[in-house]
């Protein structure tokens, strides 16, 4: 990797009453990681000082640019996102500290905009802080996605080889079946699709789909979603050429042997498929926005009020979502490289890079 140029990656600050700047400050205080990227933080710096007291890294340091493009390998680049006094109440939910959250995903998307950024870090917030803010608030993946303007997006939760995708989001448990449509399930999948050949290098990956009802609706006794919106939005991509199946009952999918045969599946809803995924994955899964023109990752848990300021938060989740921001945008560009030389396509060993943090 020496001889290729870092991505740069922007590392939003989340809560800061939470333990987003306790995960950034120690990822950040160690060196091995600049080996890998170059790191821009969006924050205000005010708070900084009190918080390497806190967390015990009175080493860690950064230095103030403008703009992405400014950001020199090597070190700690912090822009500005907002000079606001602020005091940090560690713990303790406050529109103040969602405000700070919401100005430093901003600044970040303004670099994301401007092309200077390769990926998107983005620590944990509180997303009903945040709202205070941003009317109409519900999370960080279809904010950012309706900010980069995009349209065909899907959150995939990973560890590894174990990939769940989402055809809803924070969407609440009465609206979901008016949400779903064979339109929405079809966008999704040919997101995962695509994610999977482009970020992840999977030459034909096959897809499984979950069914809504116990039981994917045992043949439209408990439910007709099966039968008329999910099951024609399977039919419909598979005659395309794509490798996707299902519906599936989702209460048995997860512990057969249907789970090893694919390289991601769909849930149709937040809990259907995170209760699982988190089950199995809490303390290094990542959450991945598929379909944007950047890569973005963060941490699969949120601002662990009750731990923040104690030292005791686990920065597992939070250094593989670096780790995986990098490797994904360097698939991404191998991806590219092997789509311009036909011939090589396939040819080359695949590798995933461990970071000795």
């Amino acid at each position: 990797m020496e001889n290729k140029k870092l991505p740069i990656l922007g590392i939003t600050c989340g809560d800061l009453n939470g333990v987003g700047m306790e995960l950034i400050i120690r990822t950040f205080s160690n060196e091995y990681i600049y080996k890998y990227c170059t790191p821009v933080l969006y924050c205000n710096p005010k708070p900084i000082d009190f918080l390497k007291k806190i967390y015990k890294q009175l080493e860690f340091k950064y230095h103030i640019i403008d703009e992405a493009k400014n950001a020199k390998p090597g070190q700690l680049s912090l822009i500005v996102s907002s000079d606001a006094e602020f005091r940090v109440e560690l713990g303790k939910q406050s529109k103040e500290s969602g405000a700070e959250a919401l100005k430093s995903l901003n600044k970040a998307l303004e670099d994301a905009k401007r092309g200077t950024l390769d990926a998107i870090v983005t620590a944990p917030l509180d997303k009903s802080t945040v709202a205070e803010s941003q009317e109409g608030f519900t999370g960080h993946t279809g904010f950012i996605a309706n900010e980069l303007g995009s349209d065909d997006y899907c959150m995939i939760l990973y560890a590894d080889d174990f990939r769940v995708a989402l055809a809803t989001e924070h969407v609440s448990v009465d609206k979901i079946a008016t949400t779903l449509t064979s339109e929405l399930i079809e966008n999704k999948i040919n997101a995962v699709h695509k994610s999977l050949i482009e970020d992840f290098l999977i030459t034909r990956p096959r897809i499984a789909v979950l069914g809504l009802n116990p039981h994917a609706g045992d043949g439209g006794v408990i439910g007709k979603e099966e039968i008329d919106i999910i099951k024609p939005a399977i039919e419909k991509t598979f005659e395309t050429g794509k490798l996707v199946f299902g519906p599936y009952p989702a209460d048995s999918y997860f512990s057969g042997r249907n789970m090893h045969n694919f390289d991601a599946v769909i849930a149709m809803y937040h809990d259907q498929g995170l209760i699982p995924f988190k089950s199995v994955a809490f303390h290094d899964g990542i959450n991945f926005t598929a379909g944007l023109s950047l890569i973005r990752t963060s941490p699969d848990h949120g601002t662990a009020y009750d731990i923040a300021g104690k030292n005791e938060a686990s920065i597992t989740s939070f250094q593989a979502a670096v780790h995986e921001a990098i490797l994904l945008h360097n698939n991404r560009l191998q991806h590219i490289e092997d789509y311009n030389n036909p011939l090589s396509f396939g040819e080359l060993k695949r590798e995933r890079f461990r970071i000795n943090f």
